[in-house]
This record gives C-alpha cells, structure tokens and sequence, in this order.
C-alpha cells in the first residue's frame, strides 16, 4: 500500500475525499463512438460488430444499417452485404448511403447493370454526401468509366481536408488496381493527419505495389512508429526484406500503365 493513502487530512484519510467513479454507461451512443473509431483504425471486424450493438439499442438506427453493409463490403463479404441491404431497404427505402452501399455491392459482384440503378437512385433522393460519391466512383470503376474521377471530387469537395474521406477513397482506387491515384489520395490524407498509423501502412502498401521498395521500408517504419502492435507493418517489412529486382520491374509496369 502506498505510505501516501495513510495521510490524514484534518483527521479524514484523503480516500475519504475522492469522488466516487460514475460507472460507463455502454449504450447506442458508446457502441456508436467505439465503431467509428474501429472502423478508422481499419478494424472492420470490430467495427461490424459494434454497429451490431447499436442496433440492438435502437432498431431505427438507419446510419448503423447502413454502416453494416459498408464494413461487409470492406471484408470482401459481397453477398452478405447485398443481403443485408436488402434487409434494411425493407426498413429504410429511400435512405441515400444505404441505396449507394447496395451499389457497390452489387458492382463487386459483378451486377454492374443493378448497381448503376442504385447509385442512380442514391443520388435522386438528393443523396449529396461523401459517401454516396465516393459509392458512385467505386460503381463507375466497376464498370471502366472515366466518370468515376469527377465523382471522387465530387467526395472531397463535400468534406474538405478531411483525411478520412480522402483514405476511404484511396481504398477503393487500390481495390481496382489503381495504385498511383491511391498513393496520392494517401499522401493528401497524411497531409491532414500525418500521425495515424494506418495511413502510413498503407501508404506503403501502395508504394510496395508500386515496386518503389525503399519508399515503402520508410513508410511501415512509419507505421510501426506510431503503433508498435501493427503487426501488418511488421510482416510487410519482413516480405520487403527478401525484396528483389523483379518486383522493382513490376512496380515500374504499374506505373507506367496506371497513368
């Protein structure tokens, strides 16, 4: 026991002084805090399952529906993301964010057709979000339109220097291949929020993708900087230490071609 907890002041031990801990209240708002900041550290799993508990506290959480569709389509669960979304249109009909998950979906599995129909509509139920323009560029990549870049503008227009719109997009210009573009939305979202370790891993990956190998040491060094439990980090500089020439050669392919 520490000799100060025996002190009396005033003849009242100072235990006697502290004020007693309010208990954490886990309800629809915690589960809410703990998924966004699941979902910000790349935690899709987590974050799934938070949005989860926020629905059991309130069923009419259309955010949080929405949100589930979005963390299934971020774990390459296409299906059940469309699934999903069928389930909560039958609640939510004309939620904009909800019709433009259903979109991506629906374009990652291939039904490009459907999920033009859905951005479509997304967007005509004044559906003038990040997340509904960032959905229609990931839908106007699927289907290999040169309209999907005005769109990404579109995003980063509607929510100015803001890092986390700028990686999610970044995350869907690396889903379709498009390392150079990514790499660049990264390095803007750094800009805004150079100390979140995230950022820098995959500001690496794009650079390892890129075959620009020492670019991409510096950055998951970064990483591991900045959270020393990133164990991503720690396995992508391992591969990079047996890094030779031919992923250098294919680095320089990509971006040549992805101009």
């Amino acid at each position: 026991m520490s000799r100060f907890s025996n002190l009396e002041f005033g003849g009242e031990s100072e235990d006697q002084f502290r004020q007693p801990q309010k208990e954490l209240v886990k309800d629809e708002a915690y589960y809410l805090a703990e998924a966004r900041g699941a979902l910000e550290n790349g935690n899709f799993e987590q974050a799934l399952r938070s949005y989860s508990k926020v629905l059991e506290f309130n069923p009419q959480n259309a955010a949080a529906w929405t949100a589930q569709v979005r963390m299934l389509i971020e774990l390459g669960e296409y299906r059940e993301a469309r699934l999903w979304a069928d389930k909560a249109l039958e609640r939510f009909p004309n939620e904009p964010e909800l019709l433009a998950a259903k979109a991506v979906a629906l374009a990652r599995s291939g039904d490009l057709q459907g999920a033009l129909a859905f951005s479509d509509a997304s967007i005509e139920e004044r559906g003038d979000t990040p997340y509904v323009w960032l959905a229609r560029g990931d839908v106007m990549l699927a289907r290999q339109e040169h309209r999907a870049d005005y769109c990404f503008e579109k995003a980063l227009l509607l929510a100015p220097r803001d890092w986390f719109i700028a990686w999610l997009a970044a995350r869907i210009r690396f889903y379709y291949d498009q390392f150079v573009l990514a790499l660049k939305l990264l390095q803007q979202a750094i800009e805004w929020n150079a100390g979140h370790f995230l950022l820098w891993l995959e500001l690496g990956q794009c650079q390892q993708a890129l075959g620009l190998v020492a670019q991409a040491e510096r950055s998951f060094h970064q990483a591991q900087q900045l959270n020393r439990d990133c164990r991503e980090a720690d396995l992508a500089l391992m591969q990079l230490s047996g890094t030779g020439l031919w992923p250098r050669l294919r680095g320089w392919w990509r971006r040549v071609f992805n101009k």
